[in-house]
């Protein structure tokens, strides 16, 4: 046996004991497994909630959150090599581990129990079923509550915040995609951009719908592949907290939740939660306010995993401003140093757990007020018809002024007046409250838009609270889908949810169509014949939509955010009917013409079948898809691997999805596309596909009578 497998043997059996011990420490408690792998936790005890839901987590995903776990602890190099070492460094640069540990004390003693209490469940399970957990992963064994608020630090904070691929990608002018880093130093999986393909949320009032009831959305939209941007479904009930929804792999607590009375969901928003400064070295030090500081230095360290199974220590000088870490731009473009918002903020969790025991609309928004929530715009819907739009976070004051694109790169680190020293309470941010228009709505644009009819005017906000150039068509559509003064009936809902026409098609045909005329070229009238039979739905049995595709992404470039070809720019005065039109009539055409041969080239005929292209495929499925990328303006989002062997997959899209209606009794519908686990030989990694292939949902189980009448496994605590 060799020495990691040793220690890995002596971890396991060291924590058996204190595992059974543990249990009984939190209370007699439950785990009803339904048969589509979801939890339903049952405990006495807050705390014990918090162990059946770290047991149950391990049980679906025990690979996944060991592994981001160790990330998350600045040691991914020291387990498993040097691909982690980046990602190691840029944490530990920003002081994560530590502060995990000064954010672990200052929770309060309730929250540090059920931390701890999490943190035992995970390790009760790898001690009851070692087998299940690949050797590899259980050196991170065993885990903390330190562990659990440190992992929550650096994927709130350090991934969608500040990872280090957004940072520099600031710093240096470039886009995001465009700044090539190793997996890991982006902090883990790379976000989608902006406005493409991120999520979707809806809350309509009863005013709005047939059954007089209030309607909530949650849709959210990461990658496919397992990570810790990975959703996980579960019901926990506890004296209370009784909630049932989504989460990402890891988090303690529900993300996407509703109970009885009320419900909330998240998007992806665009607030600037951090600022890079361009420093102006001198000597060993820098310039601030007209004379020279020197940096102050630390030496910090962290070990890699040598292919010997050595361990390697690596020590580095990490050099500070009195703005915050200072890193070194590629290609000598100078120094940057980093100041994130929310670093004395360690109540994400508690602010999390706060939203979901809340059963009003006064209970809720108290905990919005506590701002611990670094962003995410926040969308809720109660029983008693309140909805709410927030585009929440925790947002840098700047005295200096400056819209969104100036704090959006490097800012001068010279002086004193560009280094903030406060943040936005949560009555300056953007928010919309029982709107004239029935409903809510968010798909990763700007506040503006939230509602339709209009009612914020951006002029009363300052210029850098978002980015708000553009709005993608999805947006657009998400508004069309709700916008108007007819009732929603619960058939609807639903319906308008799975749509796949994409707005750009029927925005678009119409004058490309006028455009072709009569032109003789053949191609060009068998583009024209295509596109004119299609009704711009992306199902699996379309045969215009490759070509469209294809056409439009030579009209608006491969992010299909271009606009610089249609005749009328996008408007806030116009803002979900624009941009609209072919500015140059012509070269459309001339784009036509070579998307014909594109589409024929790449996939083997100009009207192949859109589904036996796009194929939903996870584990052992592999089904006919639907659906495709946002900023066509397709609100049923499926972002498309690069064609395989004359296929392609989901690698962004349509993962947890929840429809609620508060009524009495309740509805509520569900699925989770790729399944409610990721470990190997689990029958839950693909059960689910069949039901998002024919765009239907299960019945969400949350009486105690449903679930047992659904019952795969008991397992108690």
């Amino acid at each position: 046996m060799r020495v990691w497998e040793c220690t890995v043997a002596l971890a396991l059996l060291a924590m058996a004991p204190a595992g059974a011990a543990q249990a009984q420490a939190f209370g007699d408690g439950e785990i009803l497994w339904d048969r589509y792998g979801v939890p339903h936790i049952y405990a006495k005890t807050e705390a014990g909630a918090f162990y059946g839901f770290g047991w149950a987590q391990a049980h679906s995903h025990g690979n996944v959150l060991l592994k981001m776990y160790g990330e998350s602890r600045a040691r991914g190099a020291e387990y498993w090599g040097p691909e982690g070492e980046a990602l190691d460094r840029w944490l530990i640069a920003n002081d994560v581990p530590d502060r995990a540990r000064a954010w672990y004390k200052a929770q309060t003693p309730q929250m540090r129990q059920n931390l701890d209490a999490f943190a035992a469940g995970v390790n009760a399970y790898a001690a009851a079923h070692p087998d299940a957990i690949a050797p590899e992963m259980a050196r991170v064994l065993p885990l903390s509550g330190v562990d659990i608020i440190g992992h929550a630090h650096r994927l709130m904070n350090y991934n969608y915040i500040a990872s280090e691929s957004r940072v520099m990608a600031s710093a240096t002018g470039a886009g995001e995609g465009d700044f090539q880093l190793p997996a890991q130093v982006a902090g883990g999986p790379v976000l989608p951009p902006e406005g493409s393909d991120g999520s979707n949320a809806w809350a309509v009032m009863p005013r709005r719908t047939v059954a007089g009831k209030t309607l909530l959305l949650a849709n959210p939209h990461l990658p496919w592949a397992p990570s810790m941007l990975t959703y996980y479904e579960a019901q926990i009930t506890a004296p209370g907290y009784s909630v049932y929804g989504g989460t990402q792999v890891g988090l303690p607590v529900v993300r996407f939740a509703f109970n009885d009375n009320l419900g909330f969901t998240n998007t992806v928003n665009t607030i600037q939660g951090f600022t890079s400064y361009q420093l102006s070295l001198d000597g060993k030090g820098y310039r601030f306010d007209g004379k020279v500081r020197p940096f102050r230095s630390v030496q910090k360290q962290y070990k890699v995993r040598q292919s010997d199974g050595s361990l390697k220590t690596i020590r580095f000088t990490q050099r500070s401003s009195v703005h915050g870490p200072v890193f070194d731009l590629p290609n000598g473009k100078g120094s940057i140093a980093l100041k994130v918002a929310g670093l004395d903020r360690p109540g994400v969790l508690q602010q999390y757990l706060d939203m979901g025991k809340a059963q009003n609309w006064q209970q809720f928004e108290a905990a919005l007020k506590t701002l611990q929530v670094p962003t995410f715009n926040i969308i809720y819907a109660d029983r008693e018809g309140h909805v709410l739009y927030l585009d929440n976070g925790i947002l840098p004051k700047h005295r200096s002024g400056g819209d969104y694109r100036r704090w959006s790169g490097p800012v001068p680190g010279d002086t004193s007046e560009t280094l903030w020293t406060e943040v936005h309470p949560y009555e300056d941010l953007p928010k919309v409250f029982d709107p004239p228009g029935g409903f809510v709505q968010n798909a990763n644009d700007g506040p503006w838009v939230s509602t339709w009819p209009r009612t914020l005017d951006p002029a009363k906000y300052p210029a850098y609270v978002v980015d708000q150039s553009g709005m993608s068509l999805r947006a657009q559509m998400s508004v069309k889908l709700l916008a108007g003064d007819d009732k929603l009936s619960w058939s609807d809902f639903i319906n308008r949810k799975v749509t796949t026409s994409a707005l750009m098609a029927l925005r678009i045909i119409p004058p490309l169509i006028d455009a072709i005329g009569n032109n003789p070229d053949p191609d060009l009238q068998t583009a024209r014949r295509l596109l004119a039979g299609w009704d711009g739905r992306y199902e699996a049995d379309s045969r215009a939509a490759l070509l469209f595709e294809t056409w439009a992404k030579l009209f608006a470039g491969n992010g299909l955010a271009g606009t610089e070809n249609y005749a009328t720019p996008w408007s806030l005065e116009d803002a979900i009917d624009t941009p609209r039109g072919l500015k140059d009539p012509a070269r459309a055409v001339a784009m036509l013409k070579q998307a014909v041969a594109q589409t024929a080239k790449l996939y083997g005929a100009v009207d192949r079948p859109f589904g036996e292209v796009s194929r939903l495929k996870v584990a052992d499925a592999n089904l006919p898809g639907h659906g495709g990328l946002g900023n066509l303006g397709i609100f049923r989002v499926m972002t498309w691997s690069p064609l395989k062997d004359g296929q392609r997959q989901p690698v962004h899209g349509e993962t947890w999805v929840s429809m609620v209606e508060f009524g009495t009794p309740m509805k509520a519908v569900g699925v989770m596309s790729y399944g409610n686990a990721s470990q190997p030989g689990s029958k839950h990694r693909d059960d689910q596909l069949p039901l998002v292939q024919a765009k239907q949902f299960r019945t969400l189980w949350r009486s105690r009578a449903e679930v047992e009448a659904n019952l795969e496994e008991k397992v108690s605590f």
